[in-house]
């Protein structure tokens, strides 16, 4: 029995909709941001998937860059007491964080996907040090 065929699919749909970037049908994440071991549609292996930091990274420069720009909106034009941003803008920032961490995730795991990462692999071309008192 052959494997079957499956089309390109887009990295920023199935990504941000978190979703095998093989099928587009599979649920990516288990919870919030764990990632599942393979598609229960497809059967892809994720074991390739290491987005590490990059989520978090891109999260908030994001929800940091348009969240000052909001809070900076809101001070000048409302000009509100300190407690005011300790309560509503403080607690906007960390959800939208969290928020936005789950697609970023799976989009960076779909560009993974697509880009056929795997771990990298370090080879020698010289004789760099050999023979040298440098060791």
């Amino acid at each position: 029995m052959s494997d079957p065929e499956y089309p390109p699919l887009s990295t920023l749909s199935t990504g941000l909709r978190c979703r095998c970037p093989r099928c587009g049908k599979g649920p990516l994440l288990e919870g919030l941001l764990k990632i599942r071991d393979k598609c229960p549609a497809c059967g892809l292996d994720y074991s390739f998937a290491e987005p590490a930091d990059g989520p978090a990274f891109f999260g908030m420069s994001l929800v940091g860059v348009i969240g000052m720009a909001l809070f900076m909106w809101f001070e000048f034009s409302v000009h509100p007491p300190v407690w005011v941003h300790m309560v509503v803008t403080m607690p906007l920032l960390v959800i939208g964080c969290i928020a936005v961490l789950p697609p970023l995730k799976g989009w960076l795991v779909a560009e993974q996907y697509v880009h056929k990462a795997a771990p990298p692999e370090w080879e020698s071309i010289g004789k760099h040090g050999k023979g040298t008192k440098w060791r």
